[in-house]
């Protein structure tokens, strides 16, 4: 906000008082109005309210809008390309690679365009281990994403604490700048430029609060890896046993917060993670869930979570005169998300770490309709599936996305914020399956008795219960089959879901253009595995789909 009038705002008495030694002229930032440091959830309501960036809804939840970009701008990241990191990083489609001088030169004129407006900080960590904690820093111009970021990320323990804090890595998020793309080198207006020489990523044109969040994701998947720590794109719960961890890998729109968040296991959370030789430990204090036609019946933690007093919901339209919003109005996107702190799901484990995984879960949004439900993976498998990440696209979780899913193959479940080669990060995995002797699956959350548009969406309740059987040994010691095409074993039976439903080629009308998707699915897989040939063991090779 650029208060040229100097009109005094709700919390400016308070602006400073949890202000950090390690002020912003160490990221070259001056002459700035008023700087607003580490504000609590009620102040930055209160500071959201005034600047006009939100409204509060019926019991308590913000409302915000994210303007133009309401997913992420996955084609207009960058990293900068310098001598100290460039070797290992996999340069490419998602890894794009952004000149020292032009970097510079954009931030210097982002240093310039913050001069005389207000800005709000967050100091805080990614990382719940201490012995794998990255402190940072968010600069945001709204109100709305520093409460995003308190969500997000996990908050020092007190005064003292916030005044020692110095960041290791920091992301100065300013929607309202833009680049020039004529001058900056960049493809459109907006960017997310990463300077890991720097510590340093800048934000522009953009407000969607899921750049920050993954922003520090890629940080963290750079960093973790180089001292033999497996981070993930995967959310994760725990039994009674702190031995019984399980995790989900999949993309948005796959189910990983709706399965992760079961009344009956503890929550460790439900997007980002680490797993090393101590175990597996969340990266964030927060979900940040997609709630289009979140229902309460199916998933109560969740929807009681966002209606809740400090939860940020993005781009959910509600009414104005009764402040009561509507989860199943997709005007704005279909892409509407909530943040809110994991605390605010009655089972999360409040220390955010659990142990070994007992059992590994690779979920899959099948557009296609041919997968089935659930199969068993032998280790081979599992990389093979990791390193494809296949799955659909769901609409609005990507700008540029139409109303259809679209297939996909997101390496790691997770390539837009992987910097590594897909199998450094597989053969972390490897190691980790073997040592700790992990069951692996492969679950089908999409759709059955036809491709999009034909076949329906499989039940939740029937993914709840083959997890169920999968996660407490049900399915250890049922007969399976083996599948025509990729090699897996599909169960024959699960209590609670008819045998049909697992058997999709069953619920086609016709048997031959089921075999005919399956195929060409298959060749999809071949065709795409071909870029990652160089440097993969014959074994995993072996383990994809048999034409």
């Amino acid at each position: 906000m650029n208060n040229l009038l100097n009109i005094k705002t709700p919390a400016q008495d308070e602006a400073g008082v949890l202000k950090s030694d390690y002020g912003l002229a160490n990221h070259g930032l001056g002459n700035l109005n008023t700087v607003y440091w580490n504000l609590p959830a009620e102040a930055l309501y209160e500071e959201a309210i005034f600047r006009r960036e939100a409204r509060i809804a019926r019991t308590g939840p913000l409302v915000v809008n994210s303007g133009k970009h309401t997913a992420r701008a996955a084609q207009d990241k960058y990293i900068v390309r310098e001598p100290a990191t460039e070797e290992h990083i996999w340069w490419g489609e998602y890894n794009r690679p952004m000149n020292p001088d032009k970097f510079n030169e954009l931030f210097s004129r982002l240093q310039g365009y913050l001069q005389g407006r207000d800005v709000f900080v967050q100091d805080c960590y990614a990382g719940a281990d201490p012995a794998h904690r990255l402190p940072i820093r968010v600069i945001s111009e709204l109100a709305w994403h520093s409460l995003f970021v308190r969500n997000m990320f996990i908050l020092p323990r007190n005064r003292e604490e916030y005044r020692q804090h110095v960041p290791e890595f920091t992301v100065i998020a300013v929607p309202s700048f833009k680049a020039f793309e004529s001058i900056d080198s960049t493809r459109t207006s907006t960017f997310i430029a990463i300077n890991f020489a720097q510590q340093l990523c800048i934000i522009g044109d953009s407000g969607y609060g899921g750049e920050i969040k993954k922003a520090i994701f890629t940080v963290m998947n750079y960093l973790l890896p180089l001292d033999g720590v497996m981070t993930m794109h995967c959310s994760a719960n725990q039994g009674a046993s702190k031995d019984d961890v399980a995790l989900f890998f999949g993309l948005s729109g796959t189910g990983k917060t709706t399965l992760s968040a079961d009344p009956r296991r503890g929550l460790i959370g439900d997007d980002e993670h680490g797993w090393n030789d101590e175990g597996i430990f969340n990266f964030e204090n927060g979900c940040y869930a997609k709630v289009i036609q979140l229902s309460a019946t199916a998933e109560p933690q969740i929807y009681s979570a966002i209606h809740r007093f400090g939860a940020v919901l993005e781009n959910v339209v509600y009414d104005p005169v009764t402040r009561i919003i509507d989860l199943n109005d997709d005007s704005i996107t279909e892409n509407t998300r909530a943040s809110y702190p994991l605390d605010y799901i009655s089972n999360a484990i409040p220390e955010k770490r659990g142990g070994h995984p007992r059992n590994i879960i690779l979920l899959t949004c099948d557009a296609q309709g041919v997968m089935p439900p659930i199969a068993r993976l032998t280790t081979e498998q599992a990389l093979y599936h990791f390193i494809s990440g296949y799955t659909s696209k769901i609409a609005g979780t990507e700008v540029g996305l139409g109303a259809e899913p679209e297939i996909t193959f997101s390496a790691c479940f997770g390539a837009p914020f992987m910097v590594h080669h897909p199998m450094f990060y597989a053969d972390l995995l490897r190691r980790k399956i073997e040592r700790y002797g992990v069951n692996c699956w492969l679950i089908n959350t999409g759709w059955v008795g036809g491709p999009y548009g034909i076949g329906k969406r499989i039940s939740i309740h029937h993914t709840r219960a083959l997890l169920s059987a999968a996660l407490n040994g049900d399915l250890l010691n049922v007969d399976y089959y083996t599948d025509p095409v990729f090699g897996f074993q599909v169960p024959t039976q699960c209590p609670g879901v008819p045998e049909n439903v697992l058997y999709p080629a069953r619920a086609w009308p016709s048997q031959q253009d089921y075999d005919q998707r399956y195929r060409q699915l298959a060749a999809r897989y071949v065709e795409n595995f071909k870029k990652f040939l160089p440097g993969v063991p014959p074994e995993v090779v072996a383990a994809g789909p048999r034409l």
